[in-house]
């Protein structure tokens, strides 16, 4: 008989066919699933038949208690080598090999750039304007060149924006508790004396930092404030980052320009979710590593995973 495995969250339904799963067609049936599971009784109900799962970096969690409903898991492959969201010692007790995949970082660095300059240019505006019979011209747009680029966070994705960032003719600067001013020097940028100052001085500000229990709410109320109301913040990283309820108030009471967010606090957002009609917010939903070519890389290792696995040598196992 054949072992099950299940594609969780298969939103643009594109998994079966972005790569060649017929390597396992004896072995594996396939079952996508393109909505996600709103709870984790939910989940468990629809994964009990399941002996694989393949999940997208850390949409859905896998704690202990999940775990533990799902006496067939034997394979869980996560996109990615790093997932804050499924329990490893859990994993391992129940008999769950745990395996990730290789991932670009170049897709949300483009998607970075994406939202800020649609920001700054008031694409999304103007767009719906020409397509409506709106005004022709209702925005004038915010200049890149010249202006400062705080970058929270100069990592893989962060040195990259910044060298988008200097190509643009803008005055880069970044911070992060780690960051070295070596460091930043060869990547070409200032480093800030302090996370105040570069919020303080930037007219731009784009988090690339990794969630954990330091960076958690890094960015709340009082930091917001010292944006300059000209200022435009971006946050493709993690939402928690970022007080969402603070962030909701800035862009309320005009305090800062604008945000663009791919990242939230409840994913996918709830109908009814304030983020869901916040002023001056270009928001997309977590489209930070959906590319065809990640999507390939994604699967198409899902794929040797899970025939590593079958012959006895498990390949990229986590963590």
């Amino acid at each position: 008989m054949r072992l099950r495995c299940a594609l969780l969250d298969d939103f643009q339904d594109v998994a079966t066919g972005i790569v060649d799963w017929s390597p396992l067609a004896d072995d594996v049936e396939l079952v996508p699933f393109t909505t996600h599971f709103p709870d984790e009784d939910t989940l468990a109900a629809a994964l009990a038949d399941f002996d694989i799962v393949v999940t997208l970096r850390e949409r859905v969690p896998f704690p202990v208690s999940l775990l533990a409903r799902l006496p067939r898991l034997k394979l869980l492959v996560a996109s990615g080598m790093r997932n804050s969201v499924i329990d490893y010692a859990a994993a391992e007790a129940h008999g769950v090999t745990v395996c990730g995949t290789a991932s670009s970082s170049t897709p949300p660095v483009e998607l970075t750039w994406a939202l800020l300059l649609g920001l700054a240019r008031g694409i999304v505006e103007e767009s719906q304007a020409l397509r409506t019979g709106g005004p022709w011209q209702s925005t004038v747009g915010a200049d890149l060149h010249g202006r400062r680029l705080g970058l929270l966070g100069l990592g893989r994705i962060g040195s990259r924006v910044a060298q988008v960032g200097l190509a643009f003719g803008m005055r880069v600067t970044a911070w992060s508790q780690n960051l070295t001013k070596e460091y930043a020097d060869e990547v070409g940028v200032h480093l800030a004396a302090s996370k105040e100052e570069l919020l303080a001085d930037s007219d731009f500000v784009s988090v690339h930092l990794a969630l954990s229990d330091r960076t958690r709410g890094l960015l709340g109320a009082p930091e917001l404030a010292l944006l300059k109301p000209t200022a435009y913040l971006i946050n493709t990283s993690r939402a928690a980052i970022v007080d969402q309820d603070a962030l909701l108030a800035a862009l309320h009471e005009g305090r800062i320009a604008g945000a663009g967010v791919d990242v939230f606090d409840v994913e996918p957002l709830p109908a009814d979710h304030p983020m869901r009609t916040a002023p001056r917010l270009l928001a997309t939903p977590h489209l930070g590593y959906v590319s065809q070519a990640n999507y390939r890389t994604y699967y198409g290792q899902a794929v040797e995973n899970i025939q590593a696995y079958l012959a006895g040598s498990p390949v990229r196992r986590l963590p």
